[in-house]
Parts: C-alpha cells; sequence; structure tokens
C-alpha cells in the first residue's frame, strides 16, 4: 500500500500496526503525518491576551500573553496536581501565525502531557511535550526568554512534526 503524500509502500497489516487506535500514522520513514493527530494532555483552558505595552526583547511591538491552566486529576489510577503556565510571542505578524498554531495543539491535546519534570524531578505532573514556549519575555535563550532570533521558525518545525502547519 502506498501513502499519498510521501509515496512510501508498506504491507497492509505493518500499516494497520502504525496506526493501531489512533485515527492518525505517522510514516515511519520521513514522519509525514497522515490523519490528525491527537495527544493525551489533560483537558486545560487556553486564553490569550496582547499587552502592548509588554516588548519581547528583540522586538519593537506589543507581546501576547498565552496562559494555560489545568486543574488536577487522575489518570491510570494516580493523581496528579493542577498547573498554570505561560507563554510570550510578539505581537506580530509571525507571532500572531505561532500563536494560532499553538492553539490548534492545545486544542488537539498536543502542548501538554503527563510525565516527570525536567525541573523538579517529580513523576506525574503535567509537562510540557515537546513544543518549546517562551516561558520569559526577555532574558534570552537561556532563561526561556528572547531575544532568540530562530525560536518562532523552531516552534513552527515542532508545530509541523505534530501535524500542524
Amino acid at each position: 500500500m502506498c501513502l499519498g503524500r510521501c509515496e512510501h509502500l508498506f504491507h497492509k497489516d505493518c500499516l494497520a500496526s502504525y496506526v493501531g487506535k489512533n485515527n492518525w500514522l505517522k510514516c515511519p520513514v520521513c514522519s509525514v503525518i497522515y490523519g490528525v493527530m491527537m495527544g493525551d494532555q489533560p483537558d486545560g483552558v487556553f486564553s490569550q491576551t496582547v499587552d502592548k505595552n509588554m516588548r519581547c526583547a528583540g522586538y519593537n511591538c506589543g507581546t501576547i500573553v498565552i496562559n494555560y491552566s489545568f486543574k488536577g486529576g487522575s489518570r491510570n489510577g494516580r493523581a496528579f496536581p493542577g498547573t498554570a503556565r505561560t507563554g510570550y510571542l510578539p505581537d506580530n505578524e509571525d507571532g500572531r501565525k505561532v500563536a494560532k498554531l499553538l492553539k490548534v495543539a492545545f486544542d488537539r491535546k498536543l502542548v501538554f502531557t503527563i510525565g516527570r519534570s525536567v525541573t523538579t524531578g517529580q513523576d506525574n505532573v503535567i509537562v510540557w511535550n515537546g513544543i518549546h514556549h517562551k516561558t520569559n519575555p526577555n532574558g534570552g535563550s537561556a532563561n526561556f526568554g528572547y531575544p532568540d532570533p530562530t525560536y518562532l521558525i523552531r516552534v513552527q518545525e515542532e508545530l509541523a512534526a505534530k501535524g500542524i502547519y
């Protein structure tokens, strides 16, 4: 069986094992995604505002502030605590594009997952799921902030790897 966009060939039964219970498939050769990838992020709230007075270092425009919030819950019989996270984007054309893509990723439950915190070492907590965010409007990339001239390109690549364009 030939996959449409990437044209890699697979035996039908082999493809079925890759799809499993999902309604999407990631080509095991080139990672092109077919269907809509969905994650296991807990239910939460995404909100977005623009602060015209705040600046992301290196940009001469306002700042898009994205807030994520989650209540605690349980998964597989194990409780996890609630949390809140904030991300910052420049309020320009590229930043607004990334904000829209992040909303799609959030709605598809791809931005967060339950796992081990790299920061605290704690298990069974809500953690980022491979889509990097700037959690400071300044301080440079060493402090998860701006300036970081390639960040908006990199985050779009991370989103594309999850089928969000």
